[in-house]
């Protein structure tokens, strides 16, 4: 199972705005996928969802019949993203029927990585908040978010994950006891 979801990113420090879109596996906490850009919109979902593709292939996952798990955004129920994920993909899709309060573990990731509002200092959930604020062009901030989905995925410790990186969490599982 997967979750996805998207939010908005502050940068420039503060006079620009971008859209996240990560895919967030439950289970293994791994960043899949992943896109940026200017407009949370269908098709910047659906690169995050063939860059998703691309990490279950390298691992070996079976991603037909997984289910990916999402808000009612217009991005993720128009034509072009059910059409690819469920015709061609073939996954099951999972809709949150109250918003943010349906979809938690996206909703935990997102506060971690990112700060919505400049203004908002002192939440502690805010580990990316400078990195972001000083990328003045959308290369830099697609740069500084690659950078942290590396780090994410193959340093940062996870209290889900038995204290392991999620990529190294994976690498547990898959050489089995």
């Amino acid at each position: 199972m997967t979750y996805t979801d998207f939010t908005r990113l502050v940068y420039a420090d503060g006079r620009r705005r971008a859209h996240l879109i990560p895919i967030l596996d439950h289970t293994t906490k791994v960043v899949s996928g992943w896109a940026v850009g200017e407009r949370a919109a269908t098709n910047l979902a659906l690169q995050a969802w063939g860059q998703a593709k691309q990490t279950f292939q390298a691992q070996g996952i079976n991603y037909r019949g997984m289910i990916v798990h999402h808000d009612q955004d217009p991005v993720f129920t128009g034509y072009g993203w059910t059409a690819q994920l469920l015709l061609d993909d073939q996954v099951r899709l999972s809709y949150a029927l109250r918003g943010a309060q349906d979809n938690p573990e996206m909703e935990a990731f997102i506060s971690r990585f990112s700060v919505q509002d400049p203004e908002i200092v002192g939440s502690g959930k805010e580990e990316n908040r400078s990195l972001l604020l000083d990328a003045q062009t959308l290369d830099e901030l697609h740069a500084v978010v690659s950078d942290r989905m590396a780090y994410y995925n193959n340093e940062r410790r996870h209290s889900r994950t038995e204290y392991l990186a999620p990529l190294r969490y994976v690498e547990m599982l898959q050489s089995g006891p």
